[in-house]
Order: C-alpha cells, then sequence, then structure tokens
C-alpha cells in the first residue's frame, strides 16, 4: 500500500525544497514523549543532550548566550567579529559563568557619565567597563533620581566597594540563595582569579527558579561549560585559533559561507595536525560534492545551508544556494557514510523545522534569528513602534562586515564590498533558559508522532523508507497553520 513518497524519491526530482514545502505523514506511536531522547553530536568527539546549537553571529552569540546553551545542554559558538584576545576572553568569561544568569544590571567603566540608559537597578563600575573585569564601585539607578537629568562623572558619584559580598565563581543557586538571605543583600559579585565574572541579583535569581529545571548540561573533563568558537581561513587566524585553545575552546567552526575552497582544506589540516585533539567543523555546505571535499580533509563535522537564514541575502545577490531542507537531505546521505555529524545552519523559525531538520538527518540545529532579542543575547534592548527590540544583523551585512566579517565570504581584500546580509531588529524574546525547554517538550511530540524515539531511529525511519512525505502546495501551508480568524492570540507555551 503505497502512501506518501519516500525521502530518496522526492529529494531527487530536481526541486530545492524548503522547511515549509515538505511535511511528514504520521506513524506508529508507541510510547510516551518523555520516552524520545534527543541525545546526539554536535561533532565527532562533543556529545550534547540538546540538539540546539547557538550560531556564531556578534547579536547571538557571547558569554552569556554561551553559558546558558551549554546550562541547557546544547552548545553556542562565539563568534570572531572581534580581536583574538577579545574572542578568548569571552570564551574564558563563558566558562567563568557557572551560574548561566544574564544580570539585569548594567555596566561601565570609570570614564562613563551619569545618568546611564539602562533597565536595572544597578550600574556596576569596573576597568574595562564590562566584564570581566576588576570592580571597582556601583551605583544604583535609584542614586540618580536627583541628578534632574545634569550628568556627572559614574567614578565621582560610585559607591565603594567595602558592603559588597563577594562569592567563588562556582557558587551554585542554593549557595548564593543562602548567602543573600543571611547577609540581606540585594546582590552578590562573583569572583575568579581577582576579577568579577558575573553580578547575581536578586531578582533575578527569583526568576530563574521559576525557569523549567535545568540538568547536567553540556560540560567538558574539566568541570565547565563546553564553549565552541569560530575562526576563518587566513594565517592570521592561526594566531586566533591559538588564543582560542589557550582559553579553554572545546571545538572550532571554519566560518565561512562556502566552505569549500582551498583556503578551508589547508585550514583543517593545520587544526588537526597543530591540535589533534580538538574537534574542527567544517562549512558551509549545501552539495554531496562540497561535504566530501572537507570530509576527505578531516572535518569532525559539517555545517549546511547557504542562503537560508532570515537576514542572509546570498541566495538573492550571489544566485547560489539551496533549499535548506533538500541541502540537509543531501549533505546527511553522504555525512552519515563516514559518521560525521552535520549542523542544520538557517531557516529554523518554530519548532516543526527543528523536527524536519534533524529527521532529515541533522543531528543538530543552529539558530540565529530564533534566538536573538533573547535576554543573554548580545546588545541593549530599545523601543520602536512600542515594541522592545533588539537589534539583529547578518554577518553579510556592511554594518558587520566593517567590523571584519567579509573574510567570511572571502571578501576581505575585495576592493568593493558586496552586502549579503542585512541589519534588523527581533522583538524581546526573555530568556533562552525559559522558552528553549517548552521548544525541546515540543520537538519530542514531533518525533512521537513519527514513531522515533530518539534521532537515531527517525533517521533509521527515513533512510529505510518507512516515513513518507510529501510536498505540500501553498494552499496546504496557508491551511497548516492558523487561518480563517478575524483576529487571534498565538501562544505556545
Amino acid at each position: 500500500m503505497e502512501d506518501g513518497f519516500s525521502a530518496s524519491k522526492l529529494f531527487n526530482q530536481g526541486y530545492s525544497y524548503t522547511y515549509d514545502d515538505v511535511i511528514f505523514l504520521p506513524h506508529y506511536i508507541d510510547f510516551p514523549t518523555d520516552a524520545v531522547s534527543l541525545s546526539t553530536h554536535l561533532s565527532r568527539n562533543i556529545p550534547l543532550s540538546v540538539p540546539c546549537v547557538a550560531s556564531p553571529m556578534d547579536t547571538v552569540s557571547e558569554a552569556h548566550m554561551a553559558a546558558a546553551m551549554a546550562a541547557l545542554g546544547g552548545i553556542a559558538i562565539v563568534h570572531s567579529n572581534c580581536t583574538p584576545s577579545q574572542q578568548a576572553s569571552i570564551v574564558r568569561s563563558a566558562k567563568s559563568l557557572s551560574l548561566p544568569i544574564a544580570p539585569s544590571v548594567a555596566f561601565s567603566s570609570p570614564n562613563g557619565s551619569l545618568p546611564l540608559a539602562s533597565d536595572g537597578k544597578y550600574v556596576f563600575v569596573t576597568e574595562s567597563g564590562s566584564l570581566p573585569s576588576k570592580l571597582l564601585g556601583y551605583v544604583s539607578t535609584s542614586d540618580c533620581d536627583n541628578l534632574k537629568g545634569k550628568e556627572v562623572k559614574i567614578f565621582d558619584y560610585m559607591r565603594d566597594c567595602k558592603s559588597v559580598e563577594y562569592v567563588p565563581w562556582n557558587y551554585d543557586l542554593a549557595k548564593i540563595e543562602a548567602i543573600l538571605d543571611e547577609k540581606k543583600s540585594d546582590f552578590v559579585v562573583l569572583e575568579r582569579d581577582g576579577e568579577v565574572v558575573n553580578v547575581v541579583i536578586k531578582d533575578d535569581l527569583l526568576t530563574l527558579k521559576g525557569y523549567p529545571k535545568l540538568g547536567a548540561g553540556t560540560v567538558g573533563s574539566d568541570g565547565e561549560w563546553m564553549v565552541g568558537a569560530a575562526i576563518g581561513t587566513r594565517e592570521s587566524d592561526k594566531e586566533r585559533l591559538e588564543h582560542l585553545v589557550k582559553a579553554g575552546a572545546n571545538v572550532v567552526v571554519l566560518d565561512s559561507s562556502q566552505g569549500n575552497s582551498i583556503y578551508q582544506i589547508e585550514m583543517i589540516k593545520y587544526v588537526k595536525k597543530t591540535y589533534p585533539q580538538l574537534d574542527v567543523i567544517g562549512g558551509n555546505v549545501v552539495t554531496m560534492s562540497q561535504a566530501l571535499n572537507l570530509i576527505q580533509a578531516g572535518v569532525d563535522g559539517l555545517r549546511v545551508g547557504m542562503g537560508s537564514g532570515s537576514i542572509c541575502t546570498t541566495q538573492e545577490v550571489c544566485a547560489v544556494g539551496r533549499g535548506q531542507a533538500t541541502a540537509v537531505y543531501k549533505v546527511a546521505s553522504i555525512a552519515a557514510q563516514h559518521g560525521v555529524p552535520i549542523i542544520a545552519d538557517g531557516g529554523i523559525s518554530n519548532s516543526g523545522h527543528i523536527v524536519k531538520a534533524l529527521v532529515l538527518g541533522a543531528s543538530t540545529v543552529m539558530m540565529g534569528s530564533f534566538l536573538a532579542g533573547s535576554t543573554e543575547a548580545p546588545g541593549a534592548y530599545e523601543y520602536k513602534n512600542g515594541v522592545r527590540v533588539k537589534k539583529y544583523r547578518g554577518m553579510g551585512s556592511l554594518e558587520a562586515m566593517t567590523k571584519g566579517s567579509d573574510q567570511r565570504y572571502l571578501g576581505d581584500t575585495a576592493k568593493l564590498k558586496i552586502a549579503q546580509g542585512v541589519v534588523g531588529a527581533v522583538a524581546d524574546k526573555g530568556s533562552v533558559l525559559r522558552f528553549i525547554p517548552y521548544t525541546i517538550q515540543a520537538v519530542k511530540q514531533g518525533l512521537q508522532d513519527l514513531g522515533a524515539s530518539s534521532l537515531s531511529s527517525a533517521h533509521e525511519l527515513l533512510t529505510s523508507g518507512t516515513l513518507g512525505l510529501e510536498v505540500r502546495t501553498g494552499a496546504a501551508q496557508v491551511e497548516g497553520g492558523v487561518h480563517g480568524l478575524v483576529s487571534y492570540e498565538k501562544k505556545s507555551f
């Protein structure tokens, strides 16, 4: 009895399909949702309990995102749109955030001025104006009420640190809560090697306790969070790599929009020869031949996607790329033969897209816009038309390229810069510690409907032809979403 198409038949008809173009037919359920395991591998030697990866973008992945994603059981790849020493500092900072709280406070250097735009109760003054750094003092935003708009130097107005409670960086939630209660303090400062690595406000602690319970997280053999980092393929990136290895980076991603190049192949061989214990992920690729070249060069993982991100214009500008569903299926089919995990990078807008990416052969999904706008994403919130937003920009945007990301598009030596991305804004999503657990639960329910209790069983059902797929018409896609209502409110959890 034939019903639906097998994946091999569907993806060999000459069409380039996106996630929304295809739909899986339901299969047989003989297990509860809680029995679904999403344990997977980012690369050959990096296991994850959750298949979620934060993209190496400068409006997505820095220290707080890296710590939060690791705490959830996933991982973040720290962007390289900064100096090597700055990137290494971000990696070290992420590993020191044993309590993955992004504090609702502001930080300033001693040269800063008041009043300072801040939604939080405090402004902490550090030597560098950020973390990690030495704490010099702090200002309560209520102290600024009598300034009446007058600008004063923060250093002359701040309180000293005599009453500040310092605790070791690796104190857990219970210990910090006990100290706050005992000392009747509103905050504690977490310190490591003489530098402040985080500040925990009592209000933030209460908020964290209200989030879904965290598991063991993605922890390395040293007991610290696992953190990835992006590098390029230029000669100067060898020095960057050295900084990152010393900082404790657990995996590196060669960050390129088109990874099938002599530059990347040579860098893969250099990394594997110089740091044989370090996993290296190559990409981006969308074809089987691209993937095979990098596999033969020695990659431990592959990043799949070209022009499918919400802020990426590569397909429009350069006329190259591939629909993401087709790309993931094709690359996975060759990578699986060599035991190389693949990361589906781009095009993730909802939990259904994650299900499709994973079942089509990906081991993990890499997310940019899905995580942008969260509490842990870099940048300050602002208001646009009454909506609280954060900036989100493509690494191929001209704005990002001026900071160095043009190397990713092999354009750093070009006389004329051509944008392959845009700058935008996304609405405040709250903390990833809150919304990712609900997303993961939705993914588990999707796999249950397909009769797959694990990613390996999902891949087996697909490759054996047991799972049926179909292409959705435009009308079917409309019917598959909310429709026919004058107004509605959509809440996923």
